[in-house]
């Protein structure tokens, strides 16, 4: 006759315990990470459309001496003045404007999935340099986070 041993034929209950808590520790740290990390990538595009915006605002001062004389503060003046296509009203991006005379750059952020972001916006101030270079700076306008202003 056949005999059967008995051995361990499963998990324990402390062991399938200690895996869920181990689970849920890592979700804790990982689920706050990747909202950051998706609003990040949401304001690239904001980010992106202001690069292009601040490119052709410095071909402007290269090519006249100044800076746009009037305030460009929608997507058709900003297309007829300096020629660059901006979505504002599109996904992330709810307003943008070009001070008149100054060159700085605002865009304010919509519908990113964070209220702290939504609120704010994003500001690019150019300074001349003495040999005529555009060093643009970015900040974080009103209410937006340190964490999610572009470094350069």
């Amino acid at each position: 006759m056949l005999s059967i041993k008995r051995g361990q034929k499963g998990f324990t209950l402390i062991e399938l315990l200690i895996v869920i808590a181990i689970i849920g520790i890592l979700a804790a740290i990982a689920i706050p990470m990747y909202r950051a990390q998706t609003v990040k990538a949401k304001l690239t595009e904001v980010s992106n459309s202001m690069s292009n915006v601040a490119s052709a605002t410095a071909a402007y001062y290269q090519d006249e001496g100044v800076w746009p004389p009037t305030a460009l503060i929608t997507a058709a003046a900003m297309k007829t003045t300096l020629g660059v296509s901006v979505p504002i009203g599109a996904k992330y991006i709810e307003s943008g404007s070009i001070a008149a005379a100054t060159g700085i750059i605002e865009f304010s952020v919509m519908a990113t999935g964070d209220a702290s972001v939504d609120a704010g916006s994003f500001i690019l101030t150019p300074s001349v340099l003495t040999d005529g270079a555009i060093n643009w700076i970015w900040s974080g306008g009103l209410g937006m986070p340190q964490a999610y202003v572009p470094k350069k």
